[in-house]
């Protein structure tokens, strides 16, 4: 056996040296602007890293299946579960739809018990539904305490091994106070159905969740990564601490419980947090000193984050599912659920379901990424994001603690507020096109058809708030702003009409061109691009035949000067809206004089200016 390493011609080359060849290249540019991501979490990301940042991170040297479990459950694979949501109340429309998703692949079902009131209704709603190899998740009812009677009930009915039913509960009455703004019943009968609900369970079918913590309510309203992280433990952690003053065991709460988490289109950030998640809860729960192991083992389900689901160019939200999707396999999640691509406009169809199923079977069958374990470990990016991510989330789980728990956070609204601020800004992002949001706020599809009629129904974001009790989290969709300028714009007497007047150096009046026509297009204007003037007279004269609502002139700054000059005594007059692409500081107020009305350039507020455009032109 050779022993000899690879690669050991090569000398190696220290953090200094690297860095002084990036310095050297940026030429005297600010490296932190430059090179270091500034995130909406709370911490900078480097432009490299190497294996030294991976020292003193004691969980590194821990296998797969192992306390803290940041690697996962599973020695052998990275299997996990298909799993559909059926939104179906009826259940015997929702029997249906499992029935074919089962033919399809799914392996878990999430399914409404909203009208299942007795034993006969379970029955058709579980028809044909094996249930000793098909999980089932039930999602709504209006008694978790009497929707678990009944199960039990049917199971032995059934003549079920107890020991392969598997599924959950979405029993979280702190989302649903979140949701609603105030508790089911009481805070205190909430604890107490809880215990009832574990003590069945663990006599019945002991392998059932009946916990589940949505950290999705926290992404939907805004939050970030880290809060979402941070609040969906705090959440657990509270219901640990009165579940266990009950006298539950700890282990009987942390087996049965889940965390739900909504899942972006941040990538590498996406497969931290889990990892993340698992390690910061083997931290909280060797705190209850459980009697076995099991409680460590953290349940994760991954469902598609809706805040960045879009109702224009929608066939994209495809792509954003499977990243999502793809991320959250990668980081080891338990089970996933992908919503159907046009879940911010429509109830969804065969077809939608179709292809959500689909992008999980492509990902297992024809990428295989069930069959390794832990696939980012080791990676250096990866890990210091793990490592990063828990250290931040753990500053606001001690925080949120220090403030007397979860509940007691909830009700002064200090979580509700972090997380306000924090969409304030990312929604700010969005406005600048800081964040894009492809097909929407960029980039939007010049050749897209779309039926007004369709989208004036669309579904409502948020929650119905029946209290003032508990402050309530909103439901965003970071696209809706732009959503509404585009739909006003189709249901307009008149669609403005833009002019580009392109005019001298050939790479900036095209770059421009094309800045311009993706800034108007984006409120779904109809966009005119000049064939390319080098005399100002005839690119002014093409402006006014173009009976044009706005005129952009296209140039370089430089050019700017004599452009400005020479079509403004034409147009002045003429043309209500005579725009400048780009930010020519110097010679603003010079323009502004002279009649030009406004300037867009990187640093625009997209939204408010189109939003001030469409008050302007649109006939109602």
């Amino acid at each position: 056996m050779n022993d000899n390493k690879l690669f050991t011609e090569f000398p190696p080359i220290s953090t200094e040296q690297w860095e002084e060849v990036i310095k050297a290249d940026l030429k005297g540019a600010d490296y932190d602007k430059k090179l270091v991501w500034k995130t909406i979490e709370g911490f900078d990301v480097q432009p490299y890293y190497r294996a030294e940042n991976l020292q003193g991170k004691e969980y590194l040297d821990t296998n797969p299946a192992e306390i803290p479990y940041t690697r996962g459950h599973n020695k052998t694979n990275n299997a996990w579960d298909i799993r559909q949501d059926v939104e179906q109340d009826d259940p015997k429309a929702a029997n249906d739809i499992a029935i074919y998703a089962i033919k399809r692949g799914v392996t878990s079902l999430g399914l409404s018990a909203k009208a299942v009131k007795s034993v006969e209704d379970l029955k058709i709603l579980l028809k044909d539904i094996d249930l000793e190899k098909i999980k089932v998740n039930f999602t709504k009812t209006i008694s978790f305490v009497e929707l678990v009677k009944l199960f039990i009930e049917y199971i032995k009915i059934k003549g079920y091994d107890k020991e392969k039913i598997k599924g959950s509960l979405n029993f979280d009455p702190y989302a649903f106070a979140l949701k609603r703004g105030f508790f089911y019943d009481s805070e205190e009968s909430n604890y107490e159905e809880m215990a009832n609900i574990i003590r069945l369970i663990r006599e019945n079918i002991p392998h059932f969740d009946c916990i589940t913590v949505n950290g999705s309510v926290f992404y939907n309203a805004g939050a970030g990564i880290v809060q979402q992280l941070a609040f969906t433990l705090s959440a657990a952690n509270d219901y640990l601490h009165h579940l266990t003053a009950k006298g539950v065991d700890a282990h009987s709460v942390g087996y049965r419980m889940v965390f739900s988490f909504a899942t972006s289109s941040n990538y590498f950030m996406e497969i931290a947090k889990l990892r993340a998640a698992r390690l910061l809860w083997s931290r909280i729960m060797k705190e209850y000193n459980p009697k076995c192991d099991t409680a460590y083992r953290l349940h994760i389900h991954s469902e598609s984050g809706l805040s960045n689901k879009t109702v224009f160019d929608p066939y994209v939200n495809m792509l954003r599912t499977t990243t999502e999707t793809m991320s959250s396999a990668i980081a080891g999640a338990d089970s996933i659920s992908v919503f159907p691509f046009d879940v911010a406009f429509s109830h969804d169809s065969e077809f939608s379901r179709r292809i959500a199923t689909n992008q999980q079977i492509l990902l297992k069958e024809e990428s295989y990424m069930d069959r390794v374990v832990d696939p980012s470990a080791g990676a250096y990016y990866i890990e210091s994001l793990t490592d990063a991510i828990a250290a931040k989330a753990w500053e606001i789980f001690k925080d949120t603690e220090a403030e007397g728990g979860f509940v007691a956070a909830i009700r002064k609204g200090t979580v509700q507020d972090a997380i306000a601020k924090t969409a304030e800004q990312r929604a700010k992002d969005v406005a600048m096109r800081k964040t894009t949001i492809l097909g929407t706020n960029q980039y939007p599809n010049l050749m897209e058809e779309t039926k007004v009629n369709e989208l004036e129904n669309l579904k409502p974001c948020g929650y119905k708030s029946e209290s003032t009790d508990i402050k309530t989290l909103p439901f965003i969709r970071f696209s809706e702003p732009f959503e509404e300028l585009r739909l006003a714009t189709l249901k307009s007497a008149k669609c403005p009409k833009v002019f580009l007047l392109t005019y001298g150096n050939l790479a900036m009046r095209k770059a421009r061109a094309g800045f311009s026509t993706n800034f108007f297009a984006v409120a779904g204007y109809t966009i005119e691009e000049g064939s390319g003037y080098n005399d100002v007279n005839e690119g002014a004269n093409a402006a006014l035949n173009s009976n044009a609502d706005i005129v952009v002139l296209c140039s370089s700054d430089e050019e700017y000067i004599d452009l400005v000059a020479g079509v403004m005594p034409l147009l002045k007059g003429k043309v209500e809206n005579i725009v400048i692409a780009g930010n020519p500081v110097e010679q603003i107020e010079n323009f502004k004089a002279q009649g030009i009305t406004d300037f867009i350039h990187v640093k625009t507020n997209v939204l408010e200016t189109l939003q001030k455009y469409n008050n302007r032109l649109l006939q109602k």
